[in-house]
């Protein structure tokens, strides 16, 4: 008994240090802790950034605010004479990443929504063959064109290099979140 005592308070001690340290590491990067964790939770959906950052730090959604969310959402073919598999078929990062996010627009205007009411994107690239490098500026340019301070709200925003996607000519796969903005309120 004494042994799942000792565990028990093991854990609880990991539980408690892991809240800790997750609650400062909010406060440290600017986000509202309290907006965080539904306590005085905004009435709308709060963006919390600087004006020079191309990203957001957060997003604070309201409570029971619905989401819209999209799979992993590759890249269209624009030249379907090239090879599967291929650059050629696909193009570099920065056409890849337009056509995708292009693709959004579409797919958000079927759900009622915009650009505008993104939240949150995650990102996965893998490194151009041409370039033997990932292009991460190519992804950055195509962004700067949907999502930047003089049009569409930014948004939230992860970028990952993985060792690959399911299509070798495929060099970028975004997921979008986005929120239905709540009528009549402000």
């Amino acid at each position: 008994m004494k042994k799942y005592i000792n565990q028990g308070w093991k854990i609880g001690r990991w539980l408690l240090l892991t809240v800790g340290v997750s609650l400062l590491l909010l406060n440290v990067t600017g986000v509202d802790v309290q907006a965080a964790i539904g306590v005085g939770a905004p009435r709308r959906v709060t963006r919390y950034g600087t004006a020079t950052s191309p990203i957001l730090s957060a997003v604070a959604v309201p409570e029971n605010q619905a989401y819209f969310w999209t799979s992993g959402t590759v890249p269209p073919v624009i030249d379907s004479t090239a090879a599967t598999g291929t650059r050629d078929r696909y193009g570099d990062t920065k056409t890849q990443a337009t056509g995708i996010l292009t693709r959004f627009q579409t797919l958000l205007a079927d759900g009622g929504l915009s650009l505008k009411d993104v939240v949150y994107l995650r990102v996965y690239l893998v490194a151009d063959p041409v370039l033997g490098k990932v292009d991460y500026q190519g992804w950055f340019d195509a962004y700067a064109q949907f999502f930047n301070i003089n049009n569409v709200p930014k948004v939230a925003r992860s970028t990952l290099a993985v060792a690959g996607l399911v299509d070798s000519g495929w060099l970028i796969e975004i997921e979008a979140v986005a929120v239905y903005p709540k009528k009549g309120r402000g």
